[in-house]
């Protein structure tokens, strides 16, 4: 379902009242989202996603102008319904959040510590992020999965990436595993999480180096 998020995450909707799941909203308001990595490589168990359960009730009128700006700075092209009498803009009140990271790594979050999150640097670079690493630094990431998270691997793929570090998914010779491995220090942009990471790689190596014999 297209989306915007106001400013305290919460998705806006843009619906008609002739869809099946308007009505369904109409009758019962409890609804979930499920958000989706992007590209998650071909394997969606290893993706991160978050699904946010909720009420998804019609925008108070008040607040239809700054949905109405939100939404359409997000999805352009929806200026040409968007003033059809059957449309009308939706928002999900969240009252809960279950998230998924990878293999592994998952949990809830309360609605209280989402509404009182902020939007991760990285989030709108992340999946370029993910594809060069995995494309063209495919070694870097199995000697940091050694060197950082204690595990050997016959091949690693980043799976997801924020402000504070990364998860990865590994093939082991037992198995699927997945791990996080944190930055060295906070980023807040692209730039600082290209340069930490070669910084972590440079490390890296140097703990290899220092655990071979002379």
């Amino acid at each position: 379902m297209p989306y915007g998020l106001d400013d305290h995450g919460r998705p806006i909707f843009l619906i008609s009242t002739m869809a099946m799941h308007t009505q369904n909203l109409q009758a019962d308001p409890h609804a979930s989202l499920l958000v989706t990595q992007p590209d998650a490589g071909g394997d969606p168990l290893g993706a991160s996603r978050v699904t946010l359960l909720g009420n998804v009730l019609p925008v108070p009128r008040p607040e239809v102008a700054e949905a109405r700006k939100l939404y359409l700075t997000r999805h352009a092209n929806s200026k040409y319904w968007v003033d059809f009498e059957d449309f009308s803009f939706y928002r999900l009140d969240v009252v809960d959040v279950y998230y998924v990271g990878g293999f592994g790594v998952m949990g809830w979050v309360s609605a209280l510590e989402y509404r009182g999150a902020q939007p991760d640097p990285l989030a709108d670079v992340a999946t370029r992020i993910i594809q060069h690493m995995n494309t063209d630094h495919g070694d870097a990431l199995i000697l940091l999965a050694r060197a950082l998270a204690g595990i050997e691997s016959e091949e690693v793929a980043m799976t997801s990436v924020d402000r504070l570090g990364f998860h990865i998914r590994l093939k082991t010779k037992d198995g699927m595993r997945g791990a996080r491995i944190a930055f060295s220090r906070e980023v807040t942009n692209p730039a600082e999480a290209r340069t930490v990471l070669v910084e972590m790689v440079a490390l890296a190596r140097q703990r290899s180096g220092a655990g071979q014999g002379p």
